[in-house]
């Protein structure tokens, strides 16, 4: 690919990451540019010369040299997992900016010299109903070991799976997006979130990578089948019923679901509605549970609080220290890589 077409989609790609329209980024350059030159710049007809580049890469939060990278990747089969109030350019950016991380993820590995190793494959058996998705969960839970016991790190466990996870800021209208990244999944989550709905929505999306439905499947029932696989995945129901069967007989406690969701790390609200889809407690129930919550302030703010650790990984950062420390690629590589001041970079890297 020539120079100009890599800048071309380079600056088109920065500018989206920003969010911005191109009459945002002329206003952001001070009318320096014109929203007709920047076009002219996004479709290839023109280069900047060098102080425009370091005026697009002040404005735009990235390096110099990120402009005329190869594109390693590209995202496909995306499937976003948001709120009808997510907009256009809010869900361009998500997706701008998870390829840009993905590509320096597979950058980092290539350099590493490290193969892909993906244990994860697409079920081809086609997921008609409920049963099928919970069955699917649990058939991947006994495949991999895991028992009735509780998922840990969930961040992690994917990785161990060979899927990239990437965590991004973002509104609390986009919740997660799946996959394929020249063949290897990703999942996309909103880093903002407290962690038992990260969980839930990373799960969530391993259930768009998993399974296959039929072809014209309504869209509002695939989320349903996707909620009901990482629902299974993190509490699985033989485990869920053993655990409250006591419980359930008579008046629900909250503090007795507090406790499985510390075990299990699973929230309240989704072990109230497999309660209810599972036939364990009535509609009348469920349906009590949010009058309760939307009435009663206190209840609602036990209900909906966090009780466990925060989960991430930050096998990323691992690799590209490891590059450092091995003399494979440079400080200022590593920054970039990092997007953060070499000088970060200089103070965490040290070998013994």
């Amino acid at each position: 690919m020539a120079y100009n077409e890599i800048f071309a989609r380079r600056l088109r790609s920065a500018r989206e990451m920003r969010g911005l329209s191109m009459a945002d980024l002329s206003a952001e350059l001070r009318g320096s540019v014109t929203p007709q030159a920047i076009y002219k710049y996004e479709n290839g007809k023109m280069l900047p010369g060098s102080s425009l580049l370091i005026e697009f890469s002040r404005v735009l939060g990235v390096s110099p040299d990120y402009f005329f990278r190869p594109f390693a990747v590209s995202i496909s089969g995306i499937e976003f997992r948001k709120k009808a109030r997510l907009g256009a350019k809010e869900r361009k950016s998500i997706e701008s900016i998870a390829t840009d991380r993905v590509e320096r993820y597979v950058e980092i590995e290539d350099i590493c010299g490290l193969l892909p190793k993906c244990k994860f494959r697409k079920n081809p058996t086609l997921i008609r109903s409920e049963e099928d998705a919970v069955s699917l969960a649990q058939s991947l839970r006994q495949e991999l070991g895991l028992g009735n016991g509780r998922l840990p790190n969930v961040i992690k466990f994917l990785e161990g799976l060979g899927i990239i996870v990437i965590e991004l800021k973002a509104s609390d209208a986009f919740d997660g997006l799946s996959g394929f990244a020249n063949d290897i999944p990703v999942i996309v989550i909103n880093q903002e979130f407290q962690p038992e709905r990260k969980r839930f929505t990373a799960l969530h999306e391993l259930g768009h990578l998993a399974m296959t439905f039929p072809e014209g499947t309504d869209d509002r029932k695939i989320e349903a089948l996707c909620n009901l696989f990482a629902s299974e995945m993190l509490l699985p129901t033989e485990e869920f019923k053993h655990a409250a069967e006591q419980m359930l007989k008579g008046k629900i406690s909250l503090q007795d679901l507090a406790e499985l969701q510390r075990e299990y790390g699973i929230s309240i609200d989704a072990m109230m509605y497999k309660a209810k889809h599972d036939d364990l407690i009535p509609e009348s129930k469920h349906r009590n549970y949010h009058i309760m919550k939307n009435t009663r302030p206190a209840f609602k703010k036990y209900a909906e609080a966090s009780r466990i650790p925060a989960e991430g990984s930050d096998s990323f950062e691992c690799m590209v220290y490891k590059a450092v420390d091995g003399n494979l690629i440079s400080t200022s590589k590593a920054a970039s890589l990092l997007d953060v001041p070499v000088e970060e970079v200089m103070q965490k890297s040290f070998v013994l």
